[in-house]
């Protein structure tokens, strides 16, 4: 029984989607944080490493089992012969059981999720399901629908106290360019353990005849089962605020978390985009059943390969991320996932707009019909860029927020992503049944409200479409390759980092570089460039002139730099103070010094971690072979360059000397 997300599964039951210092360099702190011993290089590792695999297979187990429940109980209905009208009032009567529990007790979930240790939080939610399972064992075996639905009820319950905790483990077991990437595998995994589910709950009662409610009840019970034992080897991990003391009151409490997952505007914004996808996923999934046998003019099989194209769709958008993104929490990818999911959306309804000219298709007749290609191309699409969409907002929310606020801000998240689910379901009852709306014409709703939501979000907060224009720029423009990045730079806390300026797409690659936002500080010409003024800008850049020039900016400059870390926030800085012209590295100015003076006198030192840029020399945008300071077109186009990073240095020791010739050591003859 997974988290509110998945709670869109029982609405129609079937699925929407699925569901202040340093880095520590301890031992301890890294058998913690990886108790397999060894950094994974890519996703796939993850999942030979005891600090993931059990989790996510965990997890996995439960949506599957979740799926296979409802499927059952549809079965049972069918093969207890019951009439159309009681069909109808169990429909509708048991997704409002599921979703009840996310309203009454999620505030409750995300307090008990921070104030015990996960894993062992994990085992009591599997314990439950085992119980919960028991019972509906129990009503599969009697054939009580009463049973089941309070059995229904019930895994309402679990699964709104497992939720927070599903998605607060991650970024305490992983590191934080492995965030990405482990929301890929337990989005694709969750994604295709519905299908899978759906598939194998469904053909219980057509496969085992009069067996079918053993078969049932012996399976669920197996499955939860299987999920305990699995989470028993799932590693320790910390609370997020063991002393929280918890208010069972989940009215004002839920108000409490509410307020909670808005307090960052970005947080609260990613938290809105989350939201809206499961709205997306309710609207769509809920709409499949009819339009593939109206629309596609198949049988029940044809619901289920649509179901497929889709669930696979996600899988591997949500796969995708980590390559993407370079290992980093790439937000970039969020307005290319909503640009995505619109075009396919407007595509599906052109693609067929009006009833099937054939109908009792499988799924083989089906892809003989003229423009069925065409068709799953769309709903692959969807999906795909709906992987792209939602997994850089669960990475950005899980890096952006308090370790001990979290579960409780996923709380929120989950109240939220109820009455858009609700609101879903709702809105696709009254546009069909009360303006006579076509699905296709569903489909085109949803594209241009997507659409509408995409710019309000991306209105608001306009870090994430500068994000997506400088991945567009720097992936078009260049072939990167980053070393030393995640060893180096510190997960939190404040941190200055220092490198050499060759181009004026300096700031933008290490930005792309490094996992955590960089406030960085740029002669203020260059920050006045046109178009890119905008990204600096929203990037939070600082704008500093030299002291002959604009004494009064220069000392804002470095005000603003000393809040910033004093926020805790990491700031870049190109001592050099100029683009090199001849591609040699130019002596480093001692602000640098002015600055580490700056925060020690406040008792607040700051590590300085050195980069380096390699082979931005030879590409667009530096001064090689410039006339009068004109930019040349580059030799080859998307030119290798490289991004290497130090071990920090200590404030106390970095003087500009010392991380001059640092950055030169690192820079090598890579001009």
């Amino acid at each position: 029984m997974r988290p509110a997300c998945e709670a869109c599964l029982a609405l129609r039951f079937a699925p929407c989607l699925r569901r202040g210092g340093g880095k520590s360099r301890s031992a301890f702190a890294s058998l913690l944080r990886n108790p397999g011993g060894r950094m994974a290089h890519n996703q796939f590792e993850l999942l030979k490493q005891r600090r993931f695999l059990p989790f996510f297979t965990t997890q996995a187990l439960g949506a599957f089992n979740d799926n296979v429940y409802r499927q059952a109980i549809i079965g049972l209905l069918f093969y207890l012969g019951i009439s159309p009208e009681q069909r109808t009032l169990y429909t509708n009567l048991a997704p409002a059981l599921f979703i009840l529990p996310y309203f009454l007790f999620s505030a409750t979930a995300g307090q008990i999720a921070e104030k015990l240790e996960k894993s062992k939080l994990i085992r009591i939610t599997t314990t439950m399901e085992i119980v919960i399972m028991s019972l509906a064992a129990v009503g599969f075996l009697t054939q009580n629908m009463v049973v089941l639905l309070v059995a229904l009820f019930s895994t309402g319950v679990q699964s709104t106290l497992f939720g927070p905790v599903k998605y607060s483990i991650l970024p305490a077991v992983l590191k934080p360019e492995e965030l990405t990437g482990g929301n890929g595998l337990v989005e694709m995994g969750t994604s295709i353990s519905i299908l899978v589910g759906m598939i194998f709950g469904g053909l219980i009662f057509k496969l085992a005849g009069d067996n079918g409610p053993v078969v049932a009840a012996v399976a669920v019970v197996a499955l939860a089962i299987t999920g305990n034992l699995v989470s028993r080897a799932i590693p320790r991990a910390e609370a997020g605020a063991p002393d929280l003391k918890i208010n069972w009151n989940p009215i004002p409490e839920s108000v409490a978390v509410l307020r909670l997952a808005k307090k960052q505007p970005a947080v609260r914004n990613a938290i809105l985009g989350v939201s809206w996808f499961w709205f997306i996923g309710t609207v769509l999934t809920s709409q499949l059943p009819t339009y593939a046998e109206v629309n596609l003019g198949g049988d029940a099989t044809l619901y289920i390969f649509a179901l497929a194209l889709f669930s696979i769709g996600t899988g591997v958008g949500s796969l995708l991320c980590e390559k993407l993104s370079a290992r980093s929490v790439e937000i970039g990818l969020v307005p290319l996932g909503a640009f995505g999911i619109t075009a396919f959306c407007l595509d599906l309804y052109f693609a067929r707009s009006g009833s099937a000219p054939v109908t009792g298709l499988d799924i083989a007749g089906f892809m003989q019909q003229p423009g069925s290609w065409r068709i799953v191309m769309d709903l692959t699409g969807i999906g795909l860029f709906a992987g792209f969409f939602v997994v850089p907002l669960f990475a950005l929310i899980q890096s952006r927020t308090p370790r001990g606020e979290l579960s409780r801000v996923i709380a929120g998240m989950n109240i939220q992503n109820a009455a858009l689910i609700v609101l879903a379901a709702a809105l696709g009852i009254i546009v069909q049944r009360f303006l006579g709306w076509t699905i296709p014409q569903v489909f085109l709703a949803l594209a241009i409200a997507n659409a509408l939501v995409a710019i309000y979000i991306f209105t608001l907060v306009p870090e994430f479409l500068m994000r997506f224009l400088s991945w567009v720029l720097v992936r078009a423009l260049y072939r990167m390759r980053v070393r030393g990045i995640e060893a180096h730079v510190p997960d939190e806390g404040p941190a200055l980092i220092v490198s050499n300026h060759v181009s004026y797409m300096d700031a933008l690659i290490l930005a792309a570089s490094i996992p955590r936002p960089v406030r960085f500080v740029m002669y203020y010409k260059i920050f006045n460039i046109p178009v890119m003024r905008w990204i600096f800008r929203n990037a939070k850049a600082i704008p500093i002139a030299g002291a002959r020039e604009n004494p009064e900016l220069m000392q804002r400059a470095f005000d603003a730099i000393d809040q910033a870390l004093a926020e805790g926030e990491i700031v870049g800085i190109f001592p050099e103070g100029r683009l090199t012209r001849d591609g040699e590295i130019a002596p480093f100015k001692s602000g640098i010094e002015r600055i580490l003076a700056s925060a020690s006198s406040r008792g607040r030192p700051v590590p300085v971690v050195p980069m380096a840029l390699r082979g931005m020399w030879h590409s667009m945008w530096s001064h090689n072979d410039s006339r009068l300071g004109r930019m040349r077109v580059p030799r080859r186009f998307r030119a290798h360059v490289e991004v290497v990073a130090a071990a920090p240095i200590a404030g106390a020791d970095a003087t500009a000397e010392v991380l001059e010739a640092k950055v030169r050591e690192l820079r090598g003859d890579a001009a």
